[in-house]
Parts: C-alpha cells; sequence; structure tokens
C-alpha cells in the first residue's frame, strides 16, 4: 500500500467515531407552560417527571423540560408560547389556558393539555375519541361534579339554606360551569350565590361581602394555587367550603370532592413519552379521569364546629385527622 493511501485510510477510520457522534439525535426538549406561578405547582411537575420516566424518559438523562410561567399574567400566555415554538420543542405540556394559546401558535408542534374542562366546548379537540390535529391530553373535569359537591354539602351541612359558589369568570369554560351550578340548585332546592373572582384581591372581597352559610370553591389554576390563601379566608370568617381537589384539605381545608389532578399530570407525562416514541396526538385519545377522591379534614371540621356523619366519614378515600 503508497504511503498517500496509508495515510488517508487511518485519518478516515480516526474520523468515523466523530461522524457517529455528530449524526447521533439530540435529546428531546418539552416546553411546560403554566398560566400559574411555580411555587405551589410542585406537586403537578412532580407526577409529570414521574409520567415521563414511567414512559421512559427522564429529565436530565435523555430529556430535558424547558419551564415558562406565567404568574396568572394571562397578557404574558403568547409570548411564553411563542418563544417555546422558536425553540423548537418536541412537545408542550399546560392547562386548558395555555393549551388553547399554544394551538393558536403552532399547528405542527405536539401539544398535551391537562384540564379540568371540556375540552371540546372550548375548542381544543373536535372529539374526545379522535382528536385530530396536534392537541391532546388529560381531563381531570371538575365543572359537573357541582351536584355531587353540592350532595356531599348537604350531608354534611343540612340547615344551610344559601351555598356561595367561587368561580373564576376568566376560565374558557366558565359559563358552562355557572350553568352546571344553577341546575345543581335547582335540583338541591338550594339557594345558589355566585361569586366572582380573578385574583387573590376579588378573592378577599368574595369571602367579605359572601352571606352564604357555605360556600363550593370552583375549578380553576387560580384557585389552585391560591389555596392557603382561601383556606385562611374561610377559617378567618369561619365559612364551611368544599373544594375540588385533594390539595386543599391537605392543607387545612374542610373537605374536596374530585378527580386527582396529580394523576392527571402523571398521565401527561405518559402520553408525551408515547409521543417522543412516534405516536402522533391525533391518534391518542382523549383521557377521561378515572380516579375519584373524597378527603375529609376533621381537625377543620372540629375547628368549625361541624360533626362529621359518620356515613359520610365510612365513604371518605381519605379523613385526615
Amino acid at each position: 500500500m503508497r504511503r498517500r493511501e496509508f495515510i488517508t485510510l487511518i485519518c478516515g477510520v480516526a474520523a468515523w467515531p466523530l461522524a457517529g457522534r455528530a449524526q447521533q439525535p439530540s435529546i428531546p426538549e418539552i416546553g411546560f407552560l403554566r398560566s400559574t406561578a411555580a411555587v405551589g405547582s410542585e406537586h403537578l411537575v412532580k407526577a409529570f417527571r414521574q409520567g415521563l420516566s414511567e414512559a421512559g424518559f427522564v429529565e436530565g438523562q435523555n430529556i430535558t423540560i424547558e419551564y415558562r410561567w406565567a404568574d396568572n399574567q394571562f397578557d404574558r400566555l403568547p409570548g411564553l408560547a411563542a418563544d417555546l415554538v422558536r425553540r423548537q420543542v418536541a412537545a408542550i405540556v399546560g392547562n386548558a389556558t395555555t393549551a388553547r394559546v399554544a394551538k393558536a401558535a403552532t399547528t405542527t408542534i405536539p401539544i398535551i393539555f391537562v384540564a379540568g374542562l371540556d375540552p371540546v366546548k372550548i375548542g381544543l379537540v373536535a372529539s374526545l375519541n379522535r382528536p385530530g390535529g396536534n392537541v391532546t391530553g388529560v381531563v381531570f373535569d371538575t365543572v359537573e361534579l357541582t351536584a355531587k359537591r353540592l350532595g356531599l354539602l348537604n350531608e354534611l351541612l343540612p340547615s344551610v339554606a344559601v351555598v356561595g359558589v367561587l368561580l373564576d369568570p376568566n376560565l374558557p369554560d366558565y359559563k358552562s360551569e355557572l350553568k352546571d351550578v344553577e341546575e345543581a340548585g335547582r335540583s338541591a332546592g338550594r339557594d345558589m350565590l355566585v361569586l366572582k373572582a380573578t385574583n387573590e384581591h376579588e378573592i378577599k372581597e368574595a369571602f367579605v361581602q359572601a352571606k352564604a352559610g357555605a360556600i363550593l370553591v370552583g375549578a380553576g389554576p387560580l384557585f389552585l394555587e391560591k389555596r392557603r390563601e382561601i383556606i385562611a379566608l374561610a377559617t378567618r370568617y369561619k365559612v364551611p367550603a368544599s373544594y375540588v381537589t385533594r390539595q386543599y384539605p391537605e392543607a387545612g381545608g374542610l373537605m374536596s370532592y374530585g378527580p386527582s389532578q396529580t394523576d392527571a399530570y402523571r398521565r401527561a407525562g405518559i402520553y408525551v413519552g408515547r409521543i417522543l416514541s412516534g405516536a402522533k396526538p391525533a391518534d391518542l385519545p382523549v383521557e377521561l379521569p378515572t380516579k375519584f377522591e373524597l378527603v375529609i379534614n376533621i381537625k377543620t371540621a372540629k375547628a368549625l364546629g361541624i360533626d362529621v356523619p359518620a356515613q359520610l366519614v365510612a365513604r371518605a378515600d381519605e379523613v385526615i385527622e
């Protein structure tokens, strides 16, 4: 072999590992977009990471996550979504509000929502079984559970005549939630006092002005993020309150009934893993809630002077002493 040919061969072999490395696929990047603040959402992030792990993806190893938080400033969402699109992330995960903004920003990047609202009614998907397009997700629908929650409240406080309902009119499904409240009140023969709040100040004013024997706190990321403030107000004004997720009684609220939002974020992580492995959003049906929980905080009930009926305690999935 001639010297020049030998040198060429050796140089070519030496370059193979470099070429191989250059052709290795980059680690996929996921956009995690929420309308709330990061503080108070740690349990959701943890559950999402758990779902990713179950699907074979671990943050920092074979996947990265870009977190974007709007801090309840909804006018920031379009810019945050546009930034994730510019980064060409592999998928965008968000609640119902952020998913709608992301959908307006891209028709190609997969979007996985975690929604406490009906995704068909608010225009996220064409249908639950066949979402179509680039959007699918997981529902932990709490809106249509008002009648059930009111019934449980009736068992706990049968003598209450007026029930206040705290709602966020900024929610995409607000009108459906309001209709559900009105129908539940008529069916139960209770007067329902609608209290609207879109920020922490309005939440405080709602409790100050409420002339109700008890309050149902409605769905929405704002109320969940401000749950400690809401619970403190309920304690201060000695108003029994019922909530939509277990995070409230765990923080000192009286009781909750609804699907597990934490489990919904875990399942959203699994869906992201499936998409990263080649599945198309249009082929993944929207997952409905599978786990409903009744949680009662007995300590809070005693502080409010409420004697929780034994049959209600027996039906609870968890009783916090």
